[in-house]
């Protein structure tokens, strides 16, 4: 074995075990090592609509000795592991938990929004279990799932103990309004910085919603709310409670004071359970091991990709970079400017004229990945008017011709090495795609961190998958050109190469986000409003550096833009698609 061979074993070795022991981290969590029941549960809704669940089960809990039984919903374009915070530590106080994937999320049947968000049915299986005390459930949402959560309230107002609005609100988006008595026993959690203010409770500043009369109405006092203070009667079920946790409406899930105050509202309202401090959390272990298993099955990609090049049937993939004519001085870092910024300049707008030109349907069904597909297809038509221009009227005047820019083989399209390098892609993506299944299938996990989110695509979401991936496959071919040959720096090595390519591709979207949140966080709107798609540019910082990782190695390895770009286009593509809500009903 050559030294470079056992390097990339070393380092195929090193993904594997990333993965295996983030694995084991986060199977321990959640499972409280192993004395807590994790069921994947499938049932029937409302209109025949196929409804998905995580059913946690405490220890000694049967039949014979019923526990309380909380619902717990996710916000929109998130899935049922998005609540495992809160459902990890409601399970470990003795509490049967049913994390719940709304209609068209996750693996519950599209279309989303329908039947009150899935609200309704799942409360009504909870309470159909027979672990479950009928008589003592609550129920727990975040943004959206609070909407689903109080139609579900409005839908069965004897079949729930007490509620809890996570950066939600009574009133909005179908849900009923809330009144002194309506909802019962009702915790608000509304965190200090949370984006959505204006939505909810009609306040631009989160801070403010205290003073609206929205609020005061469903508080029963005309005086500002006190936070912390509790108002009326559980016994009556009038109470009423508000906590305003230091975060933002996504940081809601990954704060310990938000998760805190949740656990708080349910032992005053639930009886039963086990009594455990709110602060005694471990949840953050899980999070850390479905991370490792992301950043394992990431890694894994480059050495398996680069073994397989050593193999006799994709060995004559691995050929030498092109001559580099690339800008070099000031011009290098107009260029990098440029690369970086005009996405982030894009951001809303192409998403927002994406939604208008292309409304949902069977072909494109999803809201936000069509949005995020007319944002990367415009990008791309823009980095490649910008690269003609350079290259006609500069570039080429430098001696440049098309052999140099890695997309064609002595000046012409080699469909075969192209079919082949599609080939090469598949295979390391449909390797890293097996990684992710059997953590699904071993420890009921996907690979994820917060908003970076990683799930095994149901036989729905691969049809989608392949009426998205043509598009953004475009995209990455503009892109990987753009980086690999424009902006190619001969002085620097691979490695760094890398890392300088991710941090172009990915700095804009920063600096979008810091635009956003420093006047946020100093207690002032956000500046451009767009709190949604804001939110969604979280995720993509980290993805796009990952790209330009991607595209930049295996450009190297092959002295071409397809393997790399045709492995980021399945791997961003598949990833995407799990990930989003699915508007159209098939």
């Amino acid at each position: 074995m050559t030294d470079q061979n056992r390097r990339l074993t070393i380092l195929l070795v090193v993904a594997l075990l990333l993965i295996l022991i983030g694995g084991l981290l986060a199977w321990n969590t959640q499972t409280s090592g192993g004395t807590i029941q994790i069921r994947d549960v499938r049932f029937m809704g409302t209109n025949g609509t196929l409804m998905s669940g995580l059913l946690y089960i405490p220890p000694g809990v049967t039949a014979e000795n019923k526990a309380p039984g909380v619902l717990a919903v996710h916000g929109y374009i998130n899935s049922r592991e998005t609540q495992d915070g809160f459902a990890i530590e409601f399970a470990r106080r003795g509490y049967v938990v049913l994390a719940l994937d709304q209609t068209g999320h996750g693996y519950s049947d599209p279309p989303a929004f329908a039947n009150g968000f899935g609200g309704p049915d799942g409360l009504r299986y909870l309470r159909s279990l027979d672990l479950v005390d009928p008589d003592n459930i609550a129920m727990e949402g975040h943004s959206m799932g609070g909407w689903a959560s109080a139609i579900a309230a409005a839908a069965y107002p004897e079949d729930y103990r007490s509620i809890l609005l996570v950066g939600s609100s009574t009133g909005t988006f179908g849900a009923p309004e809330g009144t002194a008595e309506f909802p019962r026993n009702l915790g608000l959690i509304f965190s200090e910085w949370d984006e959505f203010s204006q939505l909810m409770w009609g306040a631009p500043v989160a801070k403010d919603i205290v003073s609206t009369d929205k609020l005061k109405t469903l508080f029963n006092t005309t005086e500002t709310v006190e936070v912390g203070k509790l108002y009326g009667s559980i016994e009556d079920g009038t109470a009423r409670k508000l906590y305003m946790p230091r975060t933002t409406h996504p940081g809601d899930h990954i704060s310990n004071e938000a998760i805190g105050n949740a656990i708080e509202w349910l032992q005053l309202t639930l009886k039963g359970g086990n009594g455990l401090d709110p602060n005694d959390q471990v949840w953050y272990w899980k999070e850390i091991g479905t991370f490792l298993g992301f950043i394992g099955m990431v890694l894994f990609m480059f050495p398996f990709g680069a073994l397989l090049l050593k193999t006799p049937f994709f060995s004559e993939l691995a050929e030498p970079m092109p001559e580099a004519k690339g800008i070099a001085g000031g011009g290098w870092w107009l260029a990098a400017a440029l690369t970086a910024f005009i996405p982030a300049i894009t951001f809303f707008w192409l998403q927002h004229r994406g939604n208008e030109l292309f409304p949902n349907g069977s072909f494109w069904p999803q809201n936000i990945t069509t949005g995020i597909l007319m944002w990367v297809v415009g990008n791309a038509l823009i980095t490649l008017v910008l690269f003609l221009a350079w290259h006609y009227q500069i570039n080429r005047k430098a001696g440049a011709t098309i052999n140099h820019y890695g997309f064609v083989w002595d000046g012409r399209l080699n469909w075969r090495k192209i079919g082949k390098s599609l080939l090469l892609a598949l295979c390391i993506a449909a390797a890293a795609y097996v990684l992710l299944l059997l953590g699904a299938a071993i420890f009921t996990i996907d690979f994820r961190l917060w908003v970076l989110a990683l799930k095994p695509m149901s036989p729905l979401h691969f049809q989608i998958f392949l009426a998205y991936l043509i598009p953004f496959a475009f995209f990455f071919l503009v892109s990987s050109m753009a980086i690999n040959s424009q902006l190619r720096r001969v002085e620097v090595g691979l490695g760094r190469t890398m890392v300088i390519n991710g941090v172009i591709l990915c700095l804009g979207i920063v600096i979008l986000l810091l635009i956003q949140y420093i006047p946020l966080l100093s207690g002032n709107p956000l500046p451009l409003s767009e709190p949604l798609l804001t939110i969604v540019a979280f995720q993509f910082v980290p993805l796009l550096f990952i790209v330009g990782l991607v595209s930049t190695y295996f450009f190297h390895k092959t002295g071409r833009i397809y393997v790399g770009a045709f492995l980021n286009a399945l791997f961003i593509t598949a990833y995407i698609v799990a990930g989003q809500a699915i508007q159209f009903a098939f």
